[in-house]
């Protein structure tokens, strides 16, 4: 089996996942895991798959064709993944008033520290009473196993302080 790693946008409608799915599954294929949203009128996905190798080529070839009906897809190949250093799984999330910026900053403070992000999700909301647009954000860490908690804590909270959001770290039981 082929590990394939897809991401398609397309203008929102009923039918998009299936005709992926569709073609996924004609080709003896796995639709392994997955991610996608509805943003900005685009209905934007990525996902993980699963292909016998002998149907990978007329795989890539038949989702490409996807194309026409206005999806676009990128293909690649899963890549064999090196034996990571000992780290945890940490879980950040961030509230503050909307305002560029934020996700540059602390990405910047992660990078600073060789935090890596396994997942990231974020969006605006409005606050309640006042309608203010609020930013908010929900990432999994993979911190380094040499980098203490309380470092990472009190470097995310002294940017929390510069950039005016709140951030809280904690310690993640994702299985």
């Amino acid at each position: 089996m082929i590990t394939l790693v897809m991401t398609f946008v397309g203008d929102d409608r009923p039918g998009l996942v299936n005709a992926v799915s569709d073609k996924i599954a004609a080709h003896g294929g796995t639709w392994l895991e997955s991610r996608s949203a509805r943003l900005a009128g685009k209905f934007a996905g990525i996902l993980l798959v699963n292909v016998p190798e002998p149907n990978v080529d007329a795989l890539e070839r038949t989702l490409r064709d996807l194309a026409r009906a206005g999806l676009h897809l990128t293909i690649e190949r899963g890549a064999v993944e090196e034996a990571k250093p000992a780290s945890r799984t940490i879980k950040l999330d961030i509230l503050g008033n909307e305002r560029p910026g934020i996700v540059r900053d602390v990405t910047r403070a992660l990078t600073a520290l060789e935090v890596n992000i396994e997942e990231f999700e974020s969006g605006l909301e409005s606050a309640a009473f006042t309608g203010i647009k609020m930013f908010r954000a929900h990432a999994r860490l993979s911190v380094p196993g040499t980098l203490p908690l309380d470092e990472l804590r009190k470097a995310l909270e002294r940017l929390a302080g510069e950039i005016m959001v709140d951030l809280t770290v904690g310690e993640e039981d994702y299985g």
